[in-house]
């Protein structure tokens, strides 16, 4: 049996495996919550402490190799149970994206969300970049990637777990390179699967059974165990891949505002 891989080691391989594979390796560093040189002053500030936290193992650490991938990507994907709350985003001219949320894991960025939500916060706000095979990033009101802030005022860390990844589809809280930079921004994960970058995943190492749930999932697995996972689309995925489609500028702004009229919070049912 190969031996443990711990997440120092599962970054390593995340981050060299990448390196090569054209422009998308390029697009891992662009999902932030500032541009290249400036940072949300609040986010910049924060001295909130839930930093990096893994829920799976207080070491950071878990047999890679025998976990249940499969019963996991299950979980995620599965549509919601009824009355479980969920969200429905309406897209100006694209139509509706609706996400189930994973506040067992992710409380805080959960209730960021929402609360934003259900405030309007996030109404009339723009998908501001858009990557066609990797996300589109919305949820800051400055509309260029530097704005935004938390429910509290002030960033917050990451809340990670071996069970939740960047699949097709995932809902992620994007961030800056310094810790305890979460604000207002997210991302929706909308590549597809690569058979180039599923093999240089085999070829570094990484556990067959992640390798297999991304061959049938899709996603960005260099997003896996770095970014906040706390929701997932189960409905409305076709808006994504438009929205993912737009023509954009040198800066992967959308030429043509994509605007999100509003959130809505709401109970399931079928």
């Amino acid at each position: 049996m190969k031996k443990i891989l711990s997440l120092t080691i599962i970054i390593m391989f995340l981050l060299v495996c990448l390196t090569g594979c054209g422009n998308k390796t390029e697009n891992v560093s662009k999902i932030t919550s500032s541009n290249k040189n400036s940072v949300n002053s609040s986010n910049n500030s924060s001295t909130n402490t839930n930093t990096n936290t893994n829920k799976e193992s207080d070491d950071s650490t878990v047999e890679l190799d025998s976990y249940d991938f499969a019963k996991a990507a299950e979980t995620q994907m599965k549509l919601p149970e009824v009355g479980e709350q969920i969200a429905i985003m309406h897209v100006k001219d694209y139509g509706d994206i609706s996400m189930k949320f994973f506040p067992e894991i992710a409380p805080k960025a959960v209730e960021n969300f929402v609360t934003h939500a259900k405030n309007g916060y996030y109404n009339g706000l723009t998908f501001h970049r858009v990557i066609n095979e990797f996300m589109i990033q919305g949820g800051d009101p400055l509309g260029n990637g530097t704005g935004g802030e938390s429910i509290w005022g002030e960033g917050f860390g990451t809340e990670l777990d071996y069970s939740l990844v960047p699949y097709r589809g995932s809902l992620c809280m994007a961030m800056s390179s310094l810790p305890n930079s979460i604000g207002s921004q997210f991302f929706i994960t909308q590549a597809n699967y690569s058979k180039e970058i599923g093999d240089t995943l085999k070829q570094y190492g990484y556990p067959q059974g992640l390798i297999d749930q991304y061959q049938k999932n899709g996603g960005y697995l260099s997003l896996y165990m770095q970014y906040t996972v706390f929701g997932q689309v189960f409905q409305g995925m076709d808006v994504v891949d438009q929205i993912a489609k737009v023509e954009t500028d040198s800066n992967d702004k959308p030429k043509t505002d994509v605007i999100i009229d509003s959130i809505e919070i709401t109970d399931y049912s079928e």
